[in-house]
């Protein structure tokens, strides 16, 4: 199955530490955060990977290169020119894709999340994505009613609040920076430089976009050295 690993984030939360490396390769416990990325997708079965690539992006394009003489199938989509940011790179992506749904995944999200059970739960609902969520404190999160389907999203930060489905029964839920995605998806989008939740969040009112919550084991985003330093404790 195919997946494209998000990789070419600048890393600026992570301050000094991205200054001479990307943020993917970025180190825990003796391992780059991509090949804890690449090594997670393959083990669920996600074998077949794109890496985009920008900041310091010949760095990663080596990092990839030593992956796959261990044997691992890494292609890479080139965004050293112009960063696209989520949806348009994985659009500038999109002819390596096939017609089945393939995982999108950000190389800076370190989890024990089921893979395959994510797929599984998109196959049986059978919407255009399925976004993992769980329960956890941050200023943005999507909104989504009591089947699960995204309904909106709210920054708590900035008081921003956009409804596409209205219910009385919304609920916020915090991305976890991991989708399954249907191929169907690039009718809806085109070139240029712009995030997956505007896509979603465009398309919610017509096309069923769901939301699957997962607060069992642990997750942590490292783009902060304070979150950095607790993956890196936590997996000693």
């Amino acid at each position: 199955m195919k997946a494209m690993i998000m990789a070419a984030g600048k890393g600026t939360r992570l301050g000094k530490i991205t200054k001479s490396v990307p943020k993917a390769l970025v180190e825990i416990n003796g391992k780059s955060v991509l090949q804890r990325a690449v090594e997670k997708c393959t083990f669920h079965g996600f074998d077949d990977i794109i890496i985009n690539v920008h900041h310091f992006a010949d760095q990663v394009i080596e990092e990839a290169e030593r992956l796959n003489s261990l044997g691992f199938k890494l292609t890479i989509s080139d965004e050293s020119d112009k960063l696209l940011e989520t949806g348009g790179g994985l659009f500038k992506a999109r002819h390596f894709f096939n017609k089945s749904p393939f995982l999108l995944y950000n190389a800076d999200i370190i989890t024990d999340l089921d893979l395959a059970h994510l797929l599984k739960y998109h196959n049986e609902k059978k919407g255009i994505a399925t976004l993992a969520v769980r329960n956890r404190k941050g200023n943005r999160y999507f909104l989504a009613d009591g089947e699960g389907i995204l309904s909106g999203w709210c920054n708590k930060a900035t008081g921003e609040r956009i409804i596409k489905i209205p219910r009385n029964d919304l609920s916020e839920v915090a991305f976890s920076g991991i989708h399954i995605i249907d191929p169907a998806i690039f009718n809806y989008m085109g070139e240029g430089i712009y995030s997956m939740t505007s896509v979603y969040l465009d398309l919610a009112a017509e096309h069923k976009i769901y939301t699957f919550r997962c607060d069992d084991g642990y997750w942590f985003d490292i783009g902060t050295p304070e979150n950095l330093e607790s993956a890196r404790d936590f997996l000693k």
